[in-house]
């Protein structure tokens, strides 16, 4: 999606660690006609897939969440990462590992709001380990609900996240695919070498 390369390259910060900051359009400070135009790329890539339920994780995915489910003119839910007193007991659970903070952390989701009728699209800001998406898999499997697919917005292609989901047989449509990058330059996977990425 050539309007997010460009906002990455105009904005983005690469940080030791290979960390790249996106927080002044995307995760902190959010650009919702960006943000708009991201959910209806992912609508239009999976307008035909029976999605019922749009699935992300606290806190950067649910802005993403919102603007999809709102083209998809359905629900959309975030498993949660702290366990609060109005989430109830019956609950799906599982553990993530963060990529950024280098620490597990569980996850858990409302039994009352994701099951088996659902058809599920996943999204997420980025996509790098796979952790995170690894963790809302196994929340979709307790639930018995179908993956339409997952949509992430960044993916660092350098890492094994993205590979290892598409080999176990799951869609992954990334929006921008970073093979490289370095403090002065992002180098970016073209839609000829890469058909997941939405152009």
């Amino acid at each position: 999606m050539k309007e997010l390369e460009d906002r990455i390259r105009s904005e983005g910060k690469v940080f030791p660690g290979n960390i790249l900051k996106v927080d002044s359009f995307l995760n902190h400070q959010v650009d919702i006609k960006l943000l708009d135009d991201i959910g209806s790329e992912f609508y239009q890539l999976y307008k035909f897939d029976g999605v019922t339920k749009i699935l992300t994780i606290e806190a950067s995915g649910i802005a993403i969440a919102s603007l999809t489910a709102y083209h998809f003119q359905v629900p959309f839910v975030f498993a949660k990462k702290a366990h609060s007193a109005n989430l109830g007991s019956e609950v799906y659970t599982s553990k993530v590992h963060s990529y950024t903070y280098n620490k597990d952390y569980p996850i858990m989701l409302s039994k009352n709001y994701l099951t088996s009728e659902d058809k599920v699209l996943i999204v997420d800001d980025f996509l790098a380990s796979g952790k995170a998406t690894e963790g809302l898999l196994d929340i979709c499997k307790q639930a018995g609900a179908a993956v339409a697919g997952i949509g992430i917005c960044v993916e660092k292609g350098f890492q094994r996240g993205g590979k290892i989901l598409r080999d176990q047989g799951y869609r992954v449509t990334s929006l921008a695919i970073i093979d490289s990058m370095s403090d002065h330059d992002l180098v970016f996977r073209s839609h000829e070498e890469d058909e997941s990425i939405a152009q």
